[in-house]
């Protein structure tokens, strides 16, 4: 089972995909919330989450204060459980006269997403892929990633602790990085871009 944390939707469950997904176990949302808390003001925040799953990490940080959150996930079955974990997050906000919460699921490869997407810049951005994804797919997805930016968005990026450091971006300053178990939590913040091919540096 997972459920929110904290914030207005504290101890309600969402609904998991059956298969081919893997939600972050609530340890490890607790301990990234908590070190997020140091780094960016949730509230009104921007989010995207790719490789989204349950929508765990996205719908945490909607109900931590953020406003607007898009999904990208390319499943059609977790894509579904996406919108009823959405439509969730909303009724909650709605009963509880809180402003609206959006979100936004997008049926689609994270590498097709941020090749299309409109210019709407985001302040937080989760990023947790299959483990086994490879490590250029990776290197691509952050490399597309940048123009969708905001000037200091912080990028939350797991990976398995097997998993070589990944490569990012030159205008992602290394800010953390926590091991929990067979997890390994990278956050980076995002830097003004001066050219459009930045170099990658390992973190």
């Amino acid at each position: 089972m997972t459920r929110i944390i904290a914030g207005t939707a504290r101890g309600h469950s969402l609904a998991v995909p059956k298969s081919g997904t893997r939600p972050t176990s609530d340890r490890v949302r607790e301990a990234m919330f908590s070190s997020l808390e140091s780094l960016l003001d949730l509230d009104g925040a921007v989010v995207l989450d790719l490789y989204a799953g349950s929508g765990a990490l996205a719908f945490e940080a909607l109900s931590r204060g953020a406003s607007t959150a898009v999904l990208v996930e390319q499943s059609k079955s977790a894509a579904a459980v996406l919108r009823t974990n959405a439509e969730l997050l909303a009724r909650i906000a709605r009963e509880q006269g809180r402003r609206t919460v959006t979100s936004r699921v997008v049926q689609s490869s994270v590498a097709s997403y941020l090749k299309t997407a409109p210019g709407q810049l985001f302040e937080l951005v989760f990023i947790d892929p299959p483990y086994e994804l490879g490590e250029a797919e990776l290197t691509e997805a952050l490399e597309a990633l940048v123009p969708h930016l905001a000037p200091e968005a912080v990028v939350v990026l797991e990976r398995g602790s097997r998993s070589p450091a990944p490569l990012v971006p030159e205008s992602f300053e290394a800010l953390r990085r926590k091991s929990y178990g067979e997890t390994v939590v990278y956050s980076y913040e995002a830097s003004p871009v001066d050219a459009p091919d930045d170099e990658l540096s390992q973190a």
